[in-house]
């Protein structure tokens, strides 16, 4: 067997990764040419690499590790859990106590009536079950052409063949038969690149309407669902007008549509408070998680279910489930997970004091001359690269030209910091403190000096026609 140590020479790993190791969303020549960055070890918000370079991770690494890297708790817990049962499924009417008390748990945590949970490995999984669920509540009512399932542009919900139809990518949808049927897509409340001459409020009315249209278009009979995620994450950080939420939720009642929200990113204090639902003040019949869940330490998501969906579903048999829905391992974990946010007031602390302190620090941003919004709630923001502030301009290069820029930029000062074609977005851990918040600041800021620098130099801060 080959044994790898952190010690071994960067070089040699890069040269490894590229023989064997296939990326997720990456074009593997490219990469295998340019040689990948290799991480050995973390503790809080901070990243080494193989080189001895520490970096200031503002992503989390991907939305997830809420409660910061190195946690020892979490570790023992999962050698505890797999030394006394490491692995029974909980299909065969059979079931464990990490399972019954993570679902407890969450039962607790989630707000109304999300008083059930199914179990999965990961958000795309989940995604897929609410899939199933929503149509199999519909059949068991006695509407089983209640089919089509609403989602967004630019929504991301999985890379799963369900998960990627749910979401709105146009890239994703390019390759494998996406979507696949009986999904529709609407548009995104993204008013900064969308909303012309609207007001934001407006703007955010309008959007919500687009579901109200598409449900009259499609016939309410034969709509089952509409799922979105309250502020829509790998999307580009985008914050809904606060007209557009209050709407979804007029619409879905109105028309007795299940609504889904898709919290793997917003939920267990991303957002300022547990779950973006409440953020947004939205009611939502079935909650998406993962991520955050375990803080990204072991894999595991799920579905928080209203008590009327579990009670119909319920009374079927639901001919669906995972191998590791509800991994003893991992629900150990993300128990541990759930007991260091609460007990130590994580979610608390980020929502009372460092994401306002992160907030004026982050919006300050937007007087650079690069800048032409800069948008956050709690622990997750953006900001849109322009030529032009006051037109809300586009580039006239490829659209993610100057943010991939921007993002190599980053990464030479030591800093996480995401592109989503011409935005730059931010997930730092919950736990960074203002100290951190400096830094990552200053990094960010020098970043779109030399980002700035760059693209004039090249003669790119130009606008589209």
């Amino acid at each position: 067997m080959i044994q790898i140590s952190n010690h071994m020479p960067t070089k040699e790993l890069q040269a490894l990764d590229a023989a064997h190791h296939m990326h997720p969303f990456t074009a593997g020549n490219e990469l295998a040419e340019k040689g990948v960055r290799v991480i050995t070890r973390a503790n809080g918000v901070t990243l080494t690499d193989s080189e001895g370079n520490e970096i200031l991770d503002a992503m989390a690494g991907l939305w997830c590790v809420n409660i910061g890297y190195g946690r020892e708790e979490l570790a023992e817990v999962a050698a505890r859990q797999m030394r006394e049962l490491p692995y029974y499924n909980t299909f065969f009417q059979t079931t464990h106590v990490p399972a019954i008390a993570l679902a407890n748990r969450l039962a607790e945590l989630a707000p109304g009536d999300l008083n059930h949970v199914f179990f999965a490995g990961s958000g795309s999984e989940a995604n897929d079950t609410n899939m199933r669920m929503v149509r199999t509540y519909w059949a068991q009512k006695g509407k089983p052409e209640k089919q089509i399932i609403i989602s967004r542009k630019n929504a991301y919900h999985g890379s799963t063949m369900g998960g990627a139809s749910l979401g709105g990518m146009t890239p994703m949808h390019a390759q494998g038969g996406l979507p696949i049927p009986g999904i529709h897509h609407i548009d995104q409340p993204n008013w900064w690149a969308e909303g012309g001459d609207m007001s934001p409020e407006e703007f955010g009315l309008a959007r919500a309407r687009a579901l109200e249209e598409a449900i009259l278009e499609l016939g309410e009979d034969k709509v089952a669902a509409f799922i979105a995620e309250p502020v829509q994450g790998a999307g580009g950080v985008i914050v809904p007008p606060e007209t557009y939420w209050p709407e979804i939720q007029r619409i879905c009642d109105k028309y007795e549509i299940l609504l889904i929200a898709d919290e793997v990113i917003c939920g267990f204090g991303r957002t300022g408070q547990w779950f973006g639902s409440q953020t947004m003040g939205i009611r939502p019949h079935i909650m998406t998680i993962a991520k955050g869940l375990s803080s990204g330490y072991a894999p595991i998501g799920g579905s928080i279910v209203c008590d009327e969906v579990a009670e119909v579903i319920g009374a079927c048999e639901f001919n669906h489930g995972y191998t590791y829905s509800g991994h003893p391992v991992a629900a150990a974990v993300a128990l541990e997970n759930l007991r260091i946010l609460d007990e130590e007031k994580i979610v608390e602390t980020c929502g009372a004091e460092t994401a306002p302190y992160l907030k004026q620090k982050w919006e300050a941003l937007a007087d650079h001359p690069l800048v032409g919004e800069a948008r956050i709630v709690g622990m997750m923001g953006s900001i849109a690269l322009t030529p032009d502030k006051a037109s809300r301009a586009r580039f006239a290069s490829d659209p993610g030209t100057i943010g991939l820029i921007c993002r190599e930029r980053c990464f030479a000062n030591n800093l996480v910091m995401r592109h989503v074609g011409d935005r730059m977005i931010i997930s730092p851990p919950l736990v960074i403190s203002k100290s951190e918040i400096d830094a990552l600041i200053e990094r960010a800021s020098r970043a779109l000096d030399e980002c700035l620098a760059q693209a004039t130099k090249d003669g790119l801060m130009v606008a589209a026609s």
